[in-house]
């Protein structure tokens, strides 16, 4: 597997205020990352880290095979961290002009990068005629013209509709299917559960969780359960080995499984511990309800 970025015990701290604490991750080639915090817990201060525009205080990260000065690997990333900054009397095809005479590459690179975020066909329109879903859409095609190995992405959706967010989310799909890595930081759960396939979760600049997002997904689930007495309900549950935690909250109580359970088998089995329920509902628990467990446990 090719290592992309390698993160080591990094740290940073603004005066008293520890922005990052002792973070470690790696990023292989191939998969989409997500760093998933609420703000202020640090997302964008690692990535400003590893792209040069903030110094760190301590620990250490390292690109590629790890010979390559952060200099050189930055050529083969591609990067929007702040908002989309385009001449605004230029049109979208001499913005991205500019971009390739700096960064060195062939203007033939235009036409394709603007296809790959659908906007090919206002590629002559002024950037100022833009929405701020298409002025973020450009934004990627200007990332993506050095054919970067790897994609940074911070926030990419923040402030848009519902449609520019739906358009910006398949453009990362589309780019992650042609073998590019990217690396995305967001505050929106759901954000991550679509699009990310590795996860790192992030409060107040501690790692929380690190790994595949179906993994931390993978729980057996849970029952939201109703009856005339719950006290009774969670007695019951709470000693049976199949729950993990049991919870009640506004007469619902929720009992979370450590193992698989169907909710025939359960149902029965209240029926002969005497109780009768009013309500039944058997789910997965979304990548919602794991951060929410993790950061309760922090």
């Amino acid at each position: 597997m090719n290592t992309i970025l390698t993160i080591t015990n990094l740290t940073k701290k603004f005066g008293y205020l520890t922005a990052v604490k002792d973070l470690s991750f790696t990023i292989n080639k191939g998969n989409v990352y997500g760093i998933l915090g609420p703000n202020g817990s640090g997302k964008s201060t690692t990535l400003g880290i590893v792209l040069n525009v903030v110094n760190k205080t301590s620990g250490d990260f390292k690109w590629f095979d790890g010979n390559t000065t952060t200099h050189d690997a930055l050529k083969k990333v591609g990067a929007i961290i702040e908002r989309p900054n385009f001449y605004p009397y230029m049109t979208a095809e001499q913005n991205l002009k500019l971009v390739c005479k700096i960064k060195g590459v062939d203007f033939s690179k235009i036409n394709e990068k603007l296809e790959i975020v659908g906007l090919l066909e206002r590629k002559d329109s002024k950037f100022r005629t833009y929405s701020l879903g298409m002025k973020q859409r450009l934004a990627i095609a200007s990332a993506l013209l050095n054919d970067p190995e790897i994609l940074i992405l911070d926030e990419p959706t923040n402030g848009l509709d519902p449609q520019g967010i739906h358009q910006i989310r398949e453009i990362i799909k589309k780019i992650a299917s042609n073998g590019t890595t990217i690396l995305l930081a967001s505050h929106l759960l759901d954000e991550v559960e679509k699009i990310c396939s590795h996860v790192v979760v992030l409060r107040k600049g501690v790692k929380l969780y690190s790994g595949r997002v179906d993994e931390m997904i993978s729980s057996h689930g849970f029952f939201e359960l109703k009856c005339n007495d719950n006290e009774a309900l969670m007695k019951v549950l709470e000693n049976n080995p199949a729950f993990s935690a049991v919870k009640e909250k506004d007469h619902l109580v929720t009992a979370f499984l450590n193992e698989p359970l169907k909710s025939e088998t359960l149902n029965k089995y209240l029926f002969d511990n005497g109780i009768v329920l009013t309500h039944l509902v058997q789910r997965k628990e979304s990548l919602e309800e794991q951060f929410l467990q993790l950061t309760d446990k922090n």
